[in-house]
């Protein structure tokens, strides 16, 4: 269901390595907070109870399925 770009496979999970793929599938199948961006790509927001309930921000390509990128985002707050 679900497609990884080569940057989030090679560069995103080498440089951390404690984010799961199965967290970005969840934040993004729950659409607790989406935004799209201005160029076509779209921002999930969700919390992560297993790593502190810290919010994980994934962002997707146009399609919404295809991740690109993961990170725990520390500025947000739970709200768009």
């Amino acid at each position: 269901m679900f497609k990884y770009t080569s940057y989030f496979e090679k560069d995103v999970l080498t440089k951390r390595p404690y984010i799961k793929k199965e967290w970005c599938e969840r934040v993004i199948s729950f659409k607790e907070y989406v935004e799209e961006q201005s160029d076509g790509r779209f921002r999930f927001w969700g919390k992560i109870p297993e790593y502190g309930n810290k919010f994980l921000r994934v962002v997707t390509l146009s399609d919404q399925k295809t991740i690109l990128n993961a990170f725990f985002d520390r500025n947000f707050k739970g709200g768009v």
